[in-house]
This record gives structure tokens, sequence and C-alpha cells, in this order.
């Protein structure tokens, strides 16, 4: 179903996803022989990864600790400084960007044996990290941090789902025990500080075990575990951006303030919809519920308030909006640099400045490049997760095609309004022409299914009045 679509992106097909070209697979061979480059030993501490299931390539390693007075954390992140800055490995990194994921395999940013093997966090095996170590006060709020190289191991590879059921259960993995505190607390101070964090479901593709070789896609509400481990990275990439803003040098993640008036129509809708608005956005979007149809609406339609995600790379004056709307701080993304190219050169700013030297002239050299690089990335990814909800979604509405299903109205613009089908889970626009004045946010409709393409993953839906 997505070979189509591969060739329509210029993504090389599934059967040749780990394909790179021979200089930067014998370079890899090299780095992956040559071992860390971190000498102080950390593996005393028992990290644990958390990630789906059957995923290799492993950025991510956590242990957390309460202490008199908070918490401490512990975050390792896979060490791509072994990697030679304009070597092989690296021009063929920046001219992908970043992982891009499709249901029948990923095209990997760097060579599998690198990513999902020498400098992979998996367990039980030595590793050179990135290492974070936060302390945090009883409020959740940064008292003190300290970036480093380091030696660590994994002692347990453990996936949302389990992470979720041992927290309801009571019996957490000792190594983050204090997982549901911290992340509460940390949600709490970014809430406080204005982050607009959206709780919306997920389209996720998986196999249709209906059909052979089939794919159906699914809702996932996020649990919130979930969110949980998410402040842990959301926490390390503030504190990142903090240490570049202050040496004046670095990249950033940004996002603007929403425009007020922007904000002004979203609580006036929110209103609108039953739903006591109050005047702060932040907290609204905090104490909504993905389960309650309004409330989905709602958060559909804040995602209005998130528009205009950049990278800022800079050498000098920093930028002039530096912060991120959604996280409610200045942030950058240091954490997944197995699948992501700018985690990298963010991390090796961090490292430099606090170990009090200078930024090495190559890497203040390369950062200018990386936003370019990012924003191609970017598009490149989410034309193929668009291009593969657009298949998977035609090929579950093609049996019905002439037939009338219900659905959620999630958003009204004009003459056009998108519309969630519960069963089959769809998310798609509807052509409601003059009728979309008859429409409202949050109330279940009647849709008409009058085609679906799969090959060319169109679907065309009306209102059925």
């Amino acid at each position: 179903m997505f070979e189509t679509l591969r060739r329509e992106l210029d993504l090389p097909a599934a059967e040749r996803s780990d394909d790179f070209p021979d200089d930067v697979l014998a370079e890899a061979e090299e780095v992956a022989a040559r071992g860390p480059l971190a000498t102080t030993d950390r593996t005393g501490l028992p990290f644990v990864t958390i990630d789906p299931p059957g995923a290799m390539d492993l950025d991510q390693a956590v242990h957390l600790e309460r202490r008199d007075g908070g918490f401490r954390v512990h975050y390792a992140i896979a060490d791509l400084g072994v990697v030679p800055l304009g070597g092989a490995i690296d021009t063929e990194a920046r001219g992908r960007g970043q992982t891009i994921y499709l249901p029948d395999g990923r095209v990997p940013l760097h060579p599998p044996v690198l990513s999902e093997g020498a400098l992979s966090l998996l367990p039980d095996q030595v590793r050179g990290a990135v290492l974070w170590t936060i302390d945090l006060d009883v409020d959740g709020a940064v008292v003190a941090h300290r970036v480093e190289r380091a030696l660590v191991r994994s002692v347990a590879r453990l996936d949302y789902a389990t992470v979720q059921a041992d927290a309801d259960a009571g019996r957490l993995h000792p190594s983050i025990e204090a997982l549901r505190d911290v992340g509460r607390l940390r949600r709490a101070v970014r809430v406080a500080a204005g982050a607009l964090e959206l709780g919306l479901p997920d389209q996720e593709v998986v196999p249709d075990e209906a059909t052979s070789g089939g794919w159906r896609a699914v809702w996932r509400v996020r649990r919130e575990a979930d969110d949980w481990n998410a402040e842990i990275s959301l926490l390390t990439g503030t504190v990142a951006a903090s240490i570049m803003l202050e040496a004046r040098v670095g990249l950033l993640r940004t996002l603007p303030d929403p425009d007020p008036r922007d904000v002004q129509r979203f609580l006036a809708r929110a209103r609108a919809l039953g739903v006591d608005a109050g005047d702060d956005p932040a907290a609204l979007l905090d104490g909504l519920d993905a389960d309650d149809v309004t409330h989905l609406a709602v958060m559909t339609d804040a995602t209005r308030l998130l528009r205009g995600a950049s990278f800022a790379a800079f050498d000098g004056e920093p930028p002039a909006t530096p912060g991120h709307a959604g996280v409610g701080a200045p942030y950058a993304q240091v954490t997944a640099p197995l699948r992501r190219l700018a985690d990298r050169f963010a991390s090796e700013v961090c490292l430099a400045v606090s170990s009090g030297g200078e930024v090495p002239t190559a890497l203040r050299e390369a950062l200018p490049s990386v936003p370019d690089a990012m924003r191609a990335s970017d598009a490149l990814a989410s034309r193929a997760t668009r291009g593969v909800l657009d298949r998977v979604e035609a090929s579950m509405l093609a049996p019905f095609v002439g037939q009338e299903l219900e659905a959620l109205v999630v958003d009204v613009d004009g003459q056009d309004a998108d519309v969630m089908l519960l069963e089959p889970a769809v998310l798609v626009a509807t052509d409601a022409g003059a009728g979309s004045a008859r429409l409202r946010e949050g109330e279940r409709r009647q849709v008409r299914v009058v085609a679906a393409d799969p090959a060319a993953g169109v679907v065309h839906l009306t209102p059925a009045w």
C-alpha cells in the first residue's frame, strides 16, 4: 500500500530502507569499533529505557531518586560525539534530517549498526551517553543541573503500556518509582508558566488482523505514563535551552505565543461549547478529558494556537522570541539524537559550555545549516504521516461508500468541517458547503461516504441531512 507513497516522496523501498552509501557504512563500522568517548563511570546507576515494543533505536534511559527536599533526575542520552563532524555519516545525516517512520518500515537517520547497535542504549550493555543530572525541589522547580559524558548501563527495557500497568498496580520499577510524582509536578510547573499542552488522541496505524497484509487506523488516547515520561524529556530540553541562552550560542526549538485575539476567540468558542473556559488557556487545556467529545472539540480547536514552530540557531545575539508556547519556556531538542539531527548539535554545545571550554569552531560553523535541514525533514515526515493516514483511511472507508456513519464534528471553518469517525477511526474534512452554518463543534452528526480511493488516498464525505 505504501510503495507508491515512498516513490512520491523519493524514499527507498521498504526492503531497501537500511541502504546507505558505501562510505557511510564504512565509517559507521569504524565508529562502532572505536567505542565511547566517555571515561566517567556511571554504570552503577540502574537506568531503564521506556520505548514502544520492538524499538531498537533507544535514545534515552532514566533513573530517578527521591532526595531530602525534592528529586534527582538522571537522564542518559545516546552519545553521537563519536561521529566525526563533516564526515560521511554526518553529511548523510544532514541530508536526511530525521528518521522517517512508515508502517512497513522506517527510513533511519543513521546506519542501524550505530542507531540500533553500538550507540543504542540497549539493556545490559555499557554505552557512552550524554548524562544530564537535574535536581528538583519539592515543587518540581530546577535547583541545580549538570551535563557530562559518562558510561552508563540500562538494566531493563520497558514499554509505555507496561509502565502504566505497573503504575496502576503500585509496582513501578525501582528506577522510576518517582516517575508519577516528578511527571505531575513538572506538568504543573509548565502549566503555571502558560504551556499550551494538548491531549489529543493519536491516530495509530497497525496491522489489520482481519486482512492479510492490510492496515487499519486506531485511536490511541495518551496514557498518563506517556505524559510523565515526556515531562522528563521536556525538563531536559528546557535546561539545555537555558545553558545555551546564557552562553549566547546554540540551537533552540521555538514556537511563538499565540496572538491574544486568537486566544480570546478560542476561549469564546470553548464557552459556546459549554466548557468553563476562564481566562487562562493553559489551565483550560490541562483540565480537559479526551474521552469527553466536547472536550475533544476544544482540544482540536486549540491546535490553531500552536502554529509557527521552527528552529533557531544563534551565535551571539539570542533569538528575539526564544520561547516555546507548547512547553512554556525556551526549549531545545536534545533527547533523541539517534532519530533527529538537531539533538546531536544542541547536545554538543551544552557539553562544551558546561565543561568550561569553547564551543568548537566546526560546531559553530555547522549550527546555521541545521534549521533548514530540520525544516525540510519535518515537512517530509509530515507528508509521509499524512500520506499513510490518507491511504489507510480511504481503505477503511471504501466498504462504506454510499452509506451513512456517525461522526463527531471537531472543527468548523467556513464551508469546511473536520469530523472524527469513531469507528472506523478516521479524522477527515467534509465539504459542508452552505450547510456548515448548521454544524456545531462537539456535536454528533451523520455523514455520507461519497467516495474513497485507497490508491490515491482520497476520501469524500458530506453531511447527511
